[in-house]
């Protein structure tokens, strides 16, 4: 039997991810059965709702891959909707705190272990099998916090040590802002924080990595050659646009 994406994540195996901005649910199915281990569906930075979101987590289903979703932000009632449309879990943006990484997690599961609110909807398969869910939400639901912020890189050892927390991913233009070097991605300091943090998670054994926004081969490849196991690959709008310009300009006789 196939491993889910929380046994890999917990045996820090490598998975690559396809993001999802556009809120049609081909897009979603496509990705999935192009071969990535997961979907991400991308609330913070689209204009998605939590409907359309719904309806892209069914598509990455049908194509036999789970859909994460990343939050606007670390809100426990967005974290309950999202959860009781199907999601197979939450990458959650700006964590600084144990705290924040800690209210992510218990916004996820029900009590005692957290504070989640019980409801019947779709991933209780509408009341028909809540048991199951519960058993499933406590065994195979999945929590990635993004570091992107040097408050976060500072405190990375805390937050990637909370009980729930599976992996992150590093936000390196929010981080390079916060320490006033917007953009500035080969700075030493910079440079230096993603690796304090990326060798915390080796420690930890808590899988991480970036996204890398452009489909670009040679990235991806040095991602992996410096041990990144959890690894966003390529934007579905970015995607679309260089596979058609560089169609046209093959078929232009411009390449």
């Amino acid at each position: 039997m196939a491993k889910s994406l929380k046994q890999k994540l917990t045996a820090n195996e490598l998975t690559l991810g396809g993001w999802i901005m556009i809120g049609h649910p081909a897009v979603a199915e496509i990705m999935a059965r192009a071969g990535f281990d997961w979907v991400a569906i991308d609330l913070e930075h689209s204009a998605m709702t939590t409907q359309q979101a719904e309806d892209i987590i069914r598509a990455a289903e049908a194509g036999g891959k789970p859909a994460l979703v990343r939050l606007t932000n670390n809100d426990e009632n967005l974290i309950k909707r999202v959860m009781d449309s199907g999601a197979a879990g939450i990458i959650v943006p700006m964590i600084k705190t144990a705290a924040d990484a800690k209210a992510a997690v218990a916004a996820m599961h029900y009590p005692p272990r957290g504070i989640r609110g019980v409801g019947l909807a779709r991933a209780q398969k509408y009341g028909a099998d809540f048991e199951g869910y519960k058993n499933w939400l406590e065994k195979e639901s999945v929590c990635i916090v993004q570091i992107e912020h040097i408050d976060a890189v500072k405190n990375a050892r805390a937050i990637l040590s909370v009980d729930g927390v599976d992996g992150y991913v590093l936000g390196p233009y929010d981080l390079s802002a916060s320490m006033g070097k917007p953009g500035d991605f080969k700075n030493p300091e910079f440079l230096k924080a993603l690796d304090d943090v990326q060798k915390i998670g080796d420690e930890l054994r808590k899988p991480g990595g970036l996204h890398i926004v452009e489909p670009d081969e040679k990235k991806l490849q040095d991602a992996i050659a410096k041990g990144q196991k959890f690894i966003a690959y390529g934007i579905d709008t970015r995607i679309i646009d260089t596979v058609a310009r560089s169609a046209v300009a093959l078929a232009k006789g411009k390449s």
